[in-house]
């Protein structure tokens, strides 16, 4: 697909032999929502690792915007345009949920990361750094108007959890809840205004009111053109923003299209719904 905001092209991954991802292609269009779906171990959070570069294929392309990022670093992977979450959360626990988001925007910098494009060459990666040290001593005019964006950034992504974030927002990430961190997180990857946001189980320890929140959360980005790439093992929220499901098991796609047409493929009744087993209950895992 020419218009596709992410194209990926046979990717590969294997851990000692064992293939966790062979051979998977898909793409997401932009303003599209894609949510990949499986039973555990199916390789669903090995290609989110891959495609935000966190781990390097073994094969195969990843395109963003028409531009090779199979290769990149994790440190450029959000110069390229990518923002994501884990399935596990990761916060600064020491730093404040407001200094959390402002992490999110490190790589959009300009006047306070003079030569940032420096920083990745071995060689001369100490002159960004001066550079950095001289802004932050005596400032510039255009590292004044920048702060000014960070700072409306940061109270941007506030507001869009006001009533969790709000009244945390100077408070250490440690002291918050589970659920407080996750949306911490959330928003620091929106801080960074991604082409592509990637979000792995979101909602993972969240009850059934907070889970609501998130998904009305992902709507309203979904109505605002925000492409979403999704691992959700909650499949009501799955069926529910996904303009297309991806299904893997064994590391491979076995099924892929709208919601309610993947939901009824046998395919998937068996491998992600468990009725392999014979007992026709719905397994989530």
């Amino acid at each position: 697909m020419t218009d596709a905001l992410l194209q990926v092209t046979d990717l590969e991954r294997h851990f000692d032999g064992l293939k966790a991802v062979d051979g998977v292609s898909f793409t997401v269009a932009p303003r599209e929502v894609v949510s990949i779906i499986g039973p555990n171990g199916s390789g669903k959070t090995t290609t989110l690792n891959l495609v935000t570069a966190t781990i390097p294929p073994h094969g195969g392309t990843i395109t963003l915007d028409g531009a090779r990022i199979d290769r990149a670093t994790t440190a450029s992977i959000a110069e390229h345009g990518i923002a994501r979450t884990f399935q596990n959360g990761r916060v600064f626990a020491t730093l404040s949920v407001a200094d959390n988001i402002e992490v999110g925007i490190h790589s959009t910098l300009h006047a306070t990361r003079p030569f940032r494009r420096l920083s990745h060459v071995f060689l001369l990666r100490w002159i960004p750094l001066l550079a950095e040290l001289f802004v932050a001593i005596f400032g510039t005019p255009a590292a004044r108007r920048e702060r000014a964006v960070i700072d409306a950034t940061i109270e941007t992504e506030i507001d869009r959890f006001e009533a969790r974030l709000g009244p945390r927002r100077d408070d250490p990430a440690y002291s918050l809840s589970y659920a407080n961190r996750r949306r911490t997180e959330i928003a620091r990857a929106l801080a960074l205004q991604p082409k592509l946001l990637v979000l792995d189980e979101p909602t993972a320890g969240m009850n059934q009111s907070e889970t609501a929140e998130v998904l009305a959360q992902l709507l309203d980005l979904k109505a605002q053109g925000q492409a979403i790439l999704l691992v959700e093992h909650k499949l009501d929220l799955v069926m529910r923003v996904s303009d297309r499901v991806i299904v893997m098991d064994g590391g491979r796609i076995i099924a892929e299209g709208p919601p309610q047409v993947v939901r009824r493929d046998p395919a998937v009744i068996e491998a992600y719904l468990g009725r392999r087993r014979g007992h026709g209950e719905e397994d989530a895992e």
